[in-house]
């Protein structure tokens, strides 16, 4: 795969190799509580997607170009097979890489998201990020006063929070917001992959109970392309489990590991 940036990211742990990869308006760090208990076991990798946190922002942005990143960053640490656990954003571009590149990835965790296009949910909530007055906000609670018009949802708003940087002189955002709400047709589209494309190796996914990200008619859609699916749900927790029902997930993900 070409064009792709090199990725930041957090190891820790030892043994095999283990990518996580979060989902838009993320970062490594919101995956740090999953990594470390899974440390033990795997050499644990988690990644900052481009133009989220630490690494590059670029103008262009697509889940073939994301599954270019983390192809190179597999090839850069010589790792060989991985196993891929993808949330969201994250779960497309793990996805998009093992039905793209199969030989890559020994086992595949997708988190709340199926292999197809969904609304626009997202542009708003830039728009309103773009708005913020940066050189005249200088604390995340000032961020925040100033987001709930447009981000009523004070969960969502703190999670955004979590990559907003203040400053002495202004305040300034981890993402390339610019760069987000131009790809968010790509982004919320389907796999950037061939109709008979597929992935023979095991198939994870791991939703949540009052999300509607996965349905059985998505996953219906998903089996061709990935045979060996099987289905773990979180009963307590709604589109981010692992940060909802943090003890039902890691029981999801410590089956899913297991199978």
């Amino acid at each position: 795969m070409s064009g792709s940036v090199e990725l930041v990211y957090d190891s820790v742990g030892d043994g095999p190799p283990l990518l996580i990869l979060h989902g838009l308006f993320g970062w490594a760090r919101n995956w740090q509580s999953v990594a470390r208990t899974l440390a033990g076991r795997y050499r644990v990798l988690t990644v900052d997607l481009r133009n989220h946190g630490r690494s590059p922002h670029t103008a262009d942005m697509d889940y073939t170009l994301m599954a270019a990143d983390v192809a190179a960053l597999i090839d850069t640490e010589g790792l060989g097979p991985v196993t891929l656990i993808g949330h969201s954003m994250g779960g497309k571009t793990a996805m998009t890489l093992a039905l793209s590149e199969p030989a890559r990835v020994d086992r595949l965790i997708v988190v709340d998201i199926a292999a197809i296009a969904t609304a626009d949910q997202h542009t708003p909530i830039i728009d309103a990020m773009l708005a913020l007055p940066l050189a005249e906000v200088r604390r995340r609670q000032q961020a925040e006063e100033l987001l709930q018009a447009g981000v009523p949802d004070r969960e969502i708003r703190l999670f955004l929070l979590q990559n907003f940087l203040p400053g002495a002189d202004a305040g300034a955002w981890r993402f390339n917001l610019a760069g987000l709400r131009a790809a968010m047709p790509a982004l919320i589209a389907g796999l950037p992959v061939p109709p008979d494309a597929r992935y023979d190796g095991p198939v994870h996914v791991i939703r949540g109970a009052r999300s509607d990200r996965v349905t059985a008619e998505t996953l219906a859609h998903m089996k061709p392309a990935f045979p060996r699916l099987c289905l773990h749900t979180v009963t307590n927790a709604g589109h981010w489990p692992h940060a909802e029902a943090p003890a039902e997930f890691m029981l999801a993900l410590e089956d899913s590991l297991a199978v």
